[in-house]
């Protein structure tokens, strides 16, 4: 099986700035944001380069530096995941994927690092995050034979561009469902980092699960128009548990994190989003609304070798095993588990069809979701 010369994981911390002390990543200012997971556990095929992680925005705080170390290991810790798998099959077999690695340390960056790696000859460039659009689309468009796989991002429709998607709405309907079973004081929160078509789908699913779990629930919603100011994610969190929260759902990047400092302090119950946040607060974070994409990574891998791979727009649902609640679920309930589990059925099964827009939510449920 021949070598492939190529996968770029291209990862873009989005909308806040690295206070950590240590722009390289390297451990030689401050705590090392990636540890030696990628020369201890990859093999030397792959060729990691530490690149500096910043962006644009100036809002970010002290009170989210000593967050973002873990959230980006949990990121690259996902992307690890998907490495070693294009790594090893299941039967343990090398597939021969050699890959690179580079983070851009300010949006200038996007395009001449995707020109590198098309420089260099390889097959797949795997952007992640919807802010590396434009670069992506410009890249493919001068490159009709190099393959380009984005996630987050369906903008662009090019016969060389495969957009990884998730049904965000149904691993947020399931922690709504969790948020549901567990609340005291039937009264949840939900901060969101911006309104828009997208992560309205996160505020659709988290309503509908917690109704659905719960009629007689009450679910505050708050827009802090911001992926990047966790004082704000702090300061929307103690409002809503102020007024009788003690769940607050966060889905709002840096802002995030925020909430979840905010119910620590509380003594309250957070929901972490994206990847399994537990680590950041393990006896606050109640489970988090996963998007898989280390699953949705090897599949691209693994299409790309076979000769599969096509452009378009693939989407990872529940039953692709694209989206589910974190496997930390040491603060659920077993009977809250059971009552998970069985509802995760009925979505596969199409028993339960969770909500993804206005139109749907509406139809159903009301006008329960306010920030649209």
């Amino acid at each position: 099986k021949g070598y492939y010369n190529g996968l770029l994981f291209h990862r873009v911390i989005e909308d806040f700035m690295v206070q950590t002390g240590d722009p390289k990543g390297d451990g030689t200012g401050g705590e090392s944001c990636w540890g030696e997971a990628f020369e201890d556990e990859i093999s030397p095929k792959l060729h990691y380069y530490r690149g500096a992680v910043a962006m644009a925005n100036s809002g970010a705080n002290t009170n989210g530096s000593q967050f973002f170390i873990v959230q980006a290991k949990d990121v690259v810790e996902e992307a690890l995941t998907a490495l070693r798998d294009a790594r090893d099959n299941n039967e343990g077999e090398e597939l021969g994927v050699t890959v690179n690695y580079l983070e851009s340390a300010t949006d200038a960056d996007y395009k001449p690092n995707m020109e590198t790696f098309i420089d260099e000859d390889y097959d797949l460039i795997i952007s992640v995050g919807y802010m590396l659009a434009d670069a992506t689309r410009e890249a493919a468009e001068a490159n009709p034979d190099t393959k380009f796989a984005i996630i987050d991002d369906a903008t662009i429709d090019l016969p060389n561009v495969t957009s990884l998607m998730f049904k965000a709405e149904q691993a947020s309907y399931l922690v709504g469902y969790v948020a549901g079973l567990t609340t005291k004081t039937n009264n949840i929160g939900f901060v969101v980092g911006m309104t828009n078509e997208t992560m309205n789908q996160f505020g659709y699913g988290y309503c509908a699960g917690a109704i659905d779990a719960n009629p007689d629930i009450t679910v505050q919603q708050m827009n802090a128009n911001s992926f990047a100011d966790s004082a704000t994610g702090k300061s929307m969190a103690n409002a809503e548990i102020t007024n009788g929260a003690d769940i607050v759902f966060q889905a709002a990047g840096a802002t995030g994190l925020g909430v979840i400092e905010a119910c620590q302090e509380a003594g309250v119950y957070a929901i972490g989003v994206d990847s399994d946040q537990s680590s950041i607060a393990p006896n606050t974070v109640l489970t988090s609304a996963m998007k898989r994409v280390d699953n949705a990574v090897y599949e691209a891998v693994q299409e790309l070798i076979d000769g599969t791979l096509e452009g378009g727009v693939k989407t990872f649902d529940l039953a692709a095993g694209g989206v589910d609640i974190a496997p930390s679920q040491d603060l659920i309930s077993e009977d809250v588990i059971a009552a998970v589990d069985e509802v995760k059925e009925k979505i596969i099964s199409g028993d339960v069809v969770v909500p993804d827009n206005k139109a749907s939510f509406e139809e159903k449920y009301g006008d329960v979701y306010v920030l649209d």
